[in-house]
């Protein structure tokens, strides 16, 4: 077994760690707080869908950015940055330009990193850190402690009914029509579009996949015309009225999992990116053109 899939097995456990570590850290947003998340890649699609979550949990006005990509000038009550590194460049600089003028909290996997100091308030999720070059389960537990600090949100699971389903997701075989495909695109919607953003890009990063990612109501805007036989569209949360007939349509392979939870359904596509990596002949846990964090000379 890979490394990387070894973590992957272990996200279950990490869930159920970052609820109860959720409930006693003191630097999570508060309701009615204007907040700004941030990060870098994986960190950045982990923000997407914690902004979706805490708008839907009716937390107050929640805007999710590129760290190289904030917008200077706009007012914040609180910035949230997640870094499993803690030491990538763009996340350290504008924590540095916000030094001072509004509170910052970081989420990170390693406490001896420049965010420490970067960041008022600062979460370390070290039992969640991975030796892997791709982010798994780091990932998911830094949402799963964002999304355990939300409390109820209408139409989504407590953390501990979406490790439940993390339980299946670790072990259930993938279907054969999956994992013999020659091209995938990765839907959402709500807070599971940065799901299906995360979804594509470990494809890419694991197994150099053909994959593209999508609002699941955008797909039959132009996306759809890339559908066809060998090639799977994946729902990621309740499936859209109609999107299951214009896929057949087209002769895809329509891949939904509508009790599971999206951040477990994540998991399986997961590992479906360490399959197609070592079907391929290539190691997940070396990524080609990759490095475990993107420092900036």
């Amino acid at each position: 077994m890979s490394r990387t899939a070894a973590e992957i097995a272990t996200q279950p456990a990490c869930w159920h760690r970052a609820a109860e570590a959720a409930l006693a850290f003191d630097g999570l947003p508060r309701p009615g707080e204007r907040v700004a998340v941030t990060g870098c890649g994986t960190s950045w699609f982990m923000a997407i869908a914690y902004a979706a979550l805490r708008e839907a949990a009716g937390q107050g006005e929640t805007d999710a950015f590129a760290s190289s990509e904030f917008p200077a000038g706009r007012t914040y009550d609180r910035v949230v940055a997640i870094t499993r590194s803690g030491t990538t460049t763009e996340v350290l600089e504008l924590l540095g330009e916000l030094k001072g003028t509004v509170p910052t909290t970081a989420l990170t996997a390693d406490p001896k990193t420049p965010v420490m100091e970067a960041a008022d308030s600062v979460a370390v999720l070290d039992w969640a850190d991975e030796e892997s070059v791709v982010q798994t389960r780091f990932a998911t537990t830094a949402l799963a402690f964002l999304r355990a600090g939300l409390g109820d949100v209408p139409g989504v699971k407590p953390v501990a009914e979406a490790a439940a389903d993390a339980e299946r997701a670790v072990r259930d075989p993938l279907p054969a029509a999956v994992v013999e495909a020659e091209q995938w695109t990765f839907l959402g919607r709500g807070w599971t579009y940065g799901l299906a953003l995360e979804a594509a890009l470990k494809m890419r990063e694991a197994a150099g996949a053909w994959t593209e990612s999508y609002p699941a109501m955008e797909y039959r805007h132009g996306p759809i015309a890339i559908t066809g036989p060998g090639r799977v569209a994946w729902m990621f949360g309740a499936l859209p009225e109609g999107l299951a007939g214009d896929v057949a349509r087209v002769g895809g392979e329509l891949v939904t999992h509508r009790t599971m939870d999206p951040m477990a359904d994540l998991i399986r596509a997961q590992r479906l990116a360490v399959a197609l990596a070592e079907a391929r002949g290539y190691d997940p846990d070396r990524p080609r053109n990759l490095t475990r964090s993107v420092i900036l000379g």
